[in-house]
């Protein structure tokens, strides 16, 4: 049995997917990104003269947050983890990624890996993160 969830208090996902699907022991977490539930977007900003500026370090961590928030929902955390895969718009930004991620895992944390994509649905998004967590079994 399969259970589908999107989850309240959470940006509503840009298409008819759910946030997170549980099956077979593991929850799967739909790609991730930095969006609030009011659309904005953790890690940029626009000034008086329209002048955007992103953080990858800014963006990265929200993410995360986002995954962990989804993954409480189902009664899991970021310590279930077994894989994630992280989208990348450019390299660039790879060390600022990298520097916030180790702030949540170390070498015992999950499986991952990490590509260079061409764009994201929306020109602010710096990165997307997708992943699977393995569920208890209590």
């Amino acid at each position: 049995m399969a259970d589908a969830k999107v989850v309240p208090g959470k940006a509503v996902p840009r298409g008819r997917f759910p946030h997170v699907k549980v099956a077979g022991g593991f929850a799967y977490v739909s790609g991730t990104s930095s969006r609030l539930p009011d659309n904005t977007i953790a890690g940029a900003s626009v000034d008086e003269l329209g002048t955007t500026t992103l953080d990858i370090r800014v963006q990265t961590r929200a993410v995360l947050e986002n995954i962990r928030d989804i993954l409480e929902s189902v009664g899991a955390g970021l310590d279930d983890l077994v894989s994630v895969t992280a989208y990348l718009v450019s390299m660039n930004d790879f060390g600022g990624y990298n520097e916030v991620y180790g702030e949540f895992f170390d070498e015992t944390g999950p499986a991952r890996t990490t590509v260079a994509v061409h764009q994201l649905p929306h020109p602010q998004l710096l990165i997307e993160i997708q992943a699977v967590a393995a569920m208890s079994r209590s």
